[in-house]
Parts: structure tokens; C-alpha cells; sequence
């Protein structure tokens, strides 16, 4: 997969190929990888289970940077079903300018308060030409413009096998247009929109681009 993934990120004809791969991807893995598939059943609360019969991604949308003119890159989220496991992938083709500028992301709106809580946990496994992610929050209805996001940055497992990735919320920062800024902090009793992104990386010394997967189990917060 990894090895198709860096293909697809040199083809002009990437993006359809690159939703295509979820079909693809729906066909037995090797024995490491199914062993690996055997997760821990989640821990604390359960914000979003990829892996049971009610899951679903229709609530998702995509919010990359062909939300301004220059952008060019794609991301889609869809659930993987085999006859021995099901899960969320997290595809994305990022084709940022020149100075790493872009971004590529899904996010659903919500209604969480994690007041009681201290992080944010994901079983989750890498695979492609990056392995750099952040998760953006928003706040009290302030979903878009020009209200600043929350987010955390972390790199996905990528040695082939599922890890969980526990993420505190009290290091959710402030950030506007990929800069981090003075604001007030995140309000974990009203979160009303959860995301997940693969960056570019414009204001960090390292750069990110092409294709590449995260697969999810499960989202909770603990």
C-alpha cells in the first residue's frame, strides 16, 4: 500500500486514483497486519468507533486548501469493510505551494463536552509518504473564519503496526491560518467540530507532500 500510495502522489490523475484506492484497500492483509487488527477494545469514552456495524462517515466533510484559489490538494474518509475487521481510512493528496503552504482534512461537526476530561486518544496506523497529522478543534459554534482552531500536531505509527496516540487537551493552541496566535483557550465543554488534517507544513523547517493513509479504529477521550 505504502508503495502505491507513493505512486499515486507523482501522477497528474492522483485524486480519482487516490478515492479509488479505498476499494483497493478492501481485500485481506497479511497475517502481521491482521493480528494487528485485533485491537484492545477502546478505553474511557468512545467519541467515534470506526470499527462497529452502526459506524459511518456521512457526516464528514472535506476541508482542504481548495477552499482558496491556489489550493490543490484532496482528502476523503471512508470505512474499509473485509470479512475480518472494519475500520476508517483517512486518505489525502497534498500538493502544497512552493513554500509548504496546504492542507488536506475531514471534519465533522459536534457537540462534546470533554470538560471531564484531560486527552484525546487514537488507535490509528500510518502508511504513505507522510506521517504528520494534526487534529483540529473549534469551539462554541465558531466553525469557520475568521475564528481561530485548536490543534495538536502528532506523527502517525508507521512501522506497520496500530498504536494509540494520546494527545492532552490542554496542549489543543490557538492557531490562525497555520500560525499559532494569542487567544483565549479551547472550551472543552462546548466542542463543535472535530478534524483531522495532514499539513503542509509553511511556517515548520520540515515540508510534507503527495499520498498518503491514516487508519482508524477508534477516536475516544479519556
Amino acid at each position: 500500500m505504502t508503495a502505491l500510495l507513493a505512486r499515486l502522489g507523482r501522477r497528474a490523475d492522483a485524486v480519482p486514483l487516490l478515492v479509488a484506492a479505498a476499494t483497493l484497500l478492501c481485500t485481506p492483509l497479511t497475517a502481521a497486519v491482521k493480528r494487528s487488527a485485533n485491537m484492545t477494545a477502546p478505553k474511557g469514552r468512545v467519541l467515534f468507533d470506526f470499527t462497529g456495524a452502526a459506524a459511518s462517515v456521512s457526516d464528514w466533510e472535506e476541508q482542504s486548501d481548495v477552499v482558496r484559489s491556489v489550493g490543490m490538494s484532496k482528502a476523503a474518509l471512508v470505512l474499509q469493510r473485509t470479512q475480518l475487521f472494519q475500520r476508517a481510512v483517512f486518505f489525502t493528496l497534498l500538493n502544497p505551494q512552493p513554500n509548504g503552504a496546504g492542507f488536506a482534512g475531514m471534519r465533522v461537526a459536534t457537540q462534546l463536552d470533554l470538560s471531564s476530561h484531560t486527552k484525546l486518544a487514537l488507535s490509528c496506523r500510518g502508511q504513505g509518504q507522510n506521517l504528520g497529522y494534526k487534529v483540529v478543534l473549534r469551539h462554541r459554534g465558531l466553525n469557520d473564519e475568521p475564528n481561530p482552531t485548536y490543534e495538536q500536531m502528532f506523527t502517525a505509527p508507521g512501522d506497520g503496526e496500530f498504536a494509540t496516540v494520546e494527545l492532552p487537551l490542554k496542549d489543543f493552541l490557538p492557531y490562525y491560518r497555520g500560525q499559532q496566535i494569542k487567544a483565549n483557550p479551547l472550551d472543552t465543554s462546548h466542542v463543535t467540530s472535530v478534524e483531522l488534517q495532514m499539513y503542509g507544513g509553511v511556517y515548520l523547517a520540515s515540508k510534507q507532500a503527495g499520498a498518503s493513509s491514516l487508519e482508524i479504529n477508534w477516536i475516544t477521550a479519556e
